[in-house]
């Protein structure tokens, strides 16, 4: 009857150990990184001889939601407001040197990427307020630098928000950070 009893009590402690141990969900927009050079982190390993540079210049990791059906622009992501680009906590893009975006020079760094969305200019913003969820801490005095991009139309949608660097050939120490999603794409030109 002990022995019964004594199962009995384990099983109980077993099964709310194995209770206590459930994971909260996953989010629904994943954690996404750009390099540029574009790949960088998978071709410094696997094929290196395709980089335009053997040193990474630009990263940024965000998180991707997806269109699911939905009004993204002007719905969604409102105009003539400061969005995070993409979900959960702001993007965080970090300079291994020193750039220019669109002209404007940028320090070596760790920067919030955030934007206001236009129907057909975007102003790029980046805050030194790098840990922030979303954009509703967000605060002007904050801005490092704002410069505007002009928006263009995809051909087809993109159904997760997607950020892409380009070059513009190799060993040219220029190219493009692309923001697209649903149809919409802004491209930021850099320099270094």
């Amino acid at each position: 009857m002990k022995n019964y009893l004594l199962l009995a009590v384990l099983c109980v402690v077993f099964c709310s150990a194995l209770h206590a141990q459930e994971l909260r969900g996953t989010d629904k927009s994943p954690m996404d990184m750009a390099y540029f050079p574009d790949d960088f982190a998978h071709d410094i390993r696997f094929a290196p001889e395709e980089l335009e540079f053997d040193y990474p210049v630009i990263r940024v990791t965000y998180s991707r939601p997806a269109k699911n059906g939905r009004e993204v622009f002007g719905e969604l992501v409102p105009y003539g407001k400061v969005w995070r680009n993409g979900a959960n906590e702001a993007p965080e893009i970090k300079f291994y040197e020193d750039v220019q975006l669109n002209g404007k020079q940028v320090k070596a760094g760790s920067y919030a990427l955030l934007s206001i969305p236009a129907k057909d200019e975007w102003t790029i913003i980046l805050s030194s307020d790098v840990d922030q969820w979303g954009a509703y801490s967000y605060d002007e005095a904050d801005d490092v630098l704002r410069v505007s991009a002009p928006v263009s139309q995809l051909d087809s949608p993109v159904e997760n928000f997607t950020i892409q660097f380009e070059g513009k050939g190799k060993g040219a120490k220029e190219g493009v950070m692309k923001l697209a999603w649903d149809q919409t794409v802004v491209e930021v030109p850099f320099t270094f």
